[in-house]
């Protein structure tokens, strides 16, 4: 049996309806990214540690990050779910370092 395709005509109101929907669904899959913060308490071998203990950077990685931390400001030092960026949030806390997440540009 061969299929007929019929032209459909999309009220306005659904098509605005649809692109809605679809931007939501884009937004919310967008990566959440989590930022340490420079401060003026925590030595920067100690969040260099802290980078290669949780998230098991090398060395080299935690470094670069953690030389961003301090001449720049900030670094993102990890991408994901919102879930898993407040996981990652709460552990820098709990580390003592400044840290924030938000969804990513």
């Amino acid at each position: 049996m061969a299929r007929v395709s019929v032209p459909v005509e999309v009220s306005p109101e659904i098509d605005e309806q649809v692109n809605e929907h679809v931007e939501q669904r884009a937004n919310s899959q967008r990566p959440w990214i989590t930022i340490v913060w420079n401060d003026p308490i925590n030595l920067m071998s100690y969040v260099t540690y802290v980078f290669m203990n949780y998230f098991k950077y090398s060395r080299e990685k935690a470094e670069k990050l953690m030389s961003d931390v301090h001449h720049e400001g900030r670094a993102v030092v990890s991408s994901g779910t919102r879930e898993e960026m407040e996981r990652d949030v709460a552990a820098m806390h709990s580390y003592g370092l400044w840290a924030t997440l938000q969804k990513d540009d």
